[in-house]
């Protein structure tokens, strides 16, 4: 599994990309974007309140100013900005968006209008690549923050969107373990009903472009020696690139422990609109908003 430090070289070797910012005046943000413009990621159209903005980068970014890779549009509040950022990109002026200093809900709400949004008629999913120092290479998590509690057609699509975006980075056929708490199917753990039928699926031919095997517990899906230790085999037991979780609750668990207590490096996007959606916490880091950006235009269509 390739490094962030990969994932951004590749990113700056995509042709011309450009990202449109819905609420771009945040500290966070914008250092985000003056390391993009250092590494020649992407242009930028910097939406929200243009004052603010321009300050906040005369006071803090002045070497933005030099780069000729931003420009500023003015919006009133949030559902304009989030409808002209979503216009951005739906006309093609952008092929990235952004998430700046705006509420999740008001963004999702212009992505999804009828008129000018994003929408595929896939499930949109929350797609988080991970850096592990534990384990000593890269894991995705999926879904994290977007599918509640996902039945076994979300499931499909929200494998699919998670092996898109990996295969954007050059991981042609990603292994992928559906977890559960055990690795026998339970009738009464739903979780290992769904996990059995994506193994059957893709045996068959109705998932492609991945390896499925599950239900596996998460030790088994990425320790080799616990799976050994168990006596499990296959090809994606200590091995999964892709976690594949069962609900939300354990996604945002297994996210944020893999940030506080395993001090991973994170860059995430949102996939399955016609454009991907980076779509991190205000509260995360400028390198986590910088990960997310080099993943996003790996996986664009640019």
């Amino acid at each position: 599994m390739v490094s962030f430090n990969e994932i951004l070289a590749q990113a700056s070797s995509k042709k011309e990309v450009t990202v449109a910012v819905v609420m771009a005046e945040d500290l966070e943000v914008l250092s985000a974007i003056e390391k993009a413009c250092s590494y020649e990621l992407a242009n930028f159209i910097l939406i929200g309140d243009e004052q603010k903005i321009d300050e906040l980068i005369a006071a803090h970014f002045t070497s933005l100013m030099e780069t000729g890779r931003i420009v500023t549009r003015h919006a009133a509040n949030h559902s304009e900005a989030a409808q002209k950022g979503v216009r951005a990109v739906s006309e093609g002026e952008a092929s990235v968006l952004m998430k700046g200093h705006i509420e999740t809900a008001p963004l999702l709400k212009a992505v999804l209008h009828k008129e000018y949004g994003l929408r595929t008629g896939n499930v949109l999913s929350h797609v988080a690549l991970f850096e592990v120092p534990s384990l000593k290479r890269s894991i995705f998590v999926t879904d994290a923050a977007m599918n509640v509690a996902p039945d076994l057609h979300q499931k499909v699509q929200i494998v699919h969107n998670a092996v898109a975006i990996a295969q954007s980075i050059g991981v042609t056929e990603p292994k992928v373990a559906p977890l559960a708490a055990v690795e026998v199917v339970n009738p009464s753990m739903q979780a290992t009903l769904d996990a059995a039928s994506l193994t059957q699926m893709n045996r068959r031919g109705q998932i492609k472009g991945c390896v499925i095997d599950g239900p596996l517990a998460l030790d088994i899906a990425v320790s080799e020696e616990a799976a050994r230790h168990k006596k499990i085999g296959g090809e994606v037991a200590g091995q999964a690139d892709i976690l594949l979780v069962p609900t939300i609750e354990a996604g945002n668990i297994l996210y944020k422990s893999l940030m506080y207590f395993g001090m991973s490096q994170v860059g995430a996007v949102i996939a399955g609109a016609k454009a991907p959606i980076v779509l991190t916490s205000r509260a995360d880091s400028a390198e986590s908003k910088l990960n997310s950006l080099a993943l996003a235009i790996c996986s664009s269509n640019n």
